[in-house]
């Protein structure tokens, strides 16, 4: 019974170890991600590209000549200065946009201006001092002002706000 236990062991040491798939995994990869770089580099003109169809857009701004603008117009909102109060070190926010409205709801939305100046100013001064100062959050402001400013002008005057300066100081 010896001589058979021995020869087990000597069977089983002489099986050769199972590969990896590292290899494998490691090549699919870079396959992935060099045929979604060809499919880039193609779709976006970097490889087979007439170049001057390419030079001619650059020059048209990337607008097709039948295609026109939207019928926009912007409306100014007066500048805001509001004071961050005495947690912030007493400083200000000076702020200025415009309200992208449909051509022709200017003059609906300047006269609901002082409504709108008031709710912007009112958010504003409500809003924590260092909320402000995150440069992420100037999304999330500018979405909650824009939700606001359409519940006093209406939805449907009202496309978006722009934020022309944003100055902490």
């Amino acid at each position: 019974m010896i001589g058979i236990g021995m020869a087990e062991e000597e069977i089983a040491e002489e099986e050769p170890p199972k590969k990896s798939k590292k290899g494998l995994v490691v090549g699919l990869v870079l396959a992935l991600a060099g045929a979604g770089g060809g499919f880039f580099a193609v779709q976006s003109g970097l490889l087979f590209a007439n170049h001057e169809e390419v030079a001619q857009k650059d020059e048209e701004g990337g607008r097709e000549e039948n295609e026109s603008l939207p019928e926009i117009a912007f409306v100014p909102v007066e500048q805001l200065i509001i004071s961050l109060g005495p947690e912030a070190g007493n400083r200000h926010l000076l702020f200025k946009s415009q309200i992208e409205v449909k051509k022709g709801d200017e003059a609906n939305v300047t006269a609901l201006m002082p409504r709108v100046v008031d709710v912007m100013n009112s958010y504003l001064r409500a809003v924590d001092a260092q909320v402000l100062e995150d440069p992420k959050s100037l999304i999330r402001l500018r979405a909650q002002m824009l939700r606001r400013i359409k519940t006093v002008v209406g939805e449907k005057h009202v496309r978006d706000l722009l934020i022309t300066e944003f100055v902490l100081n």
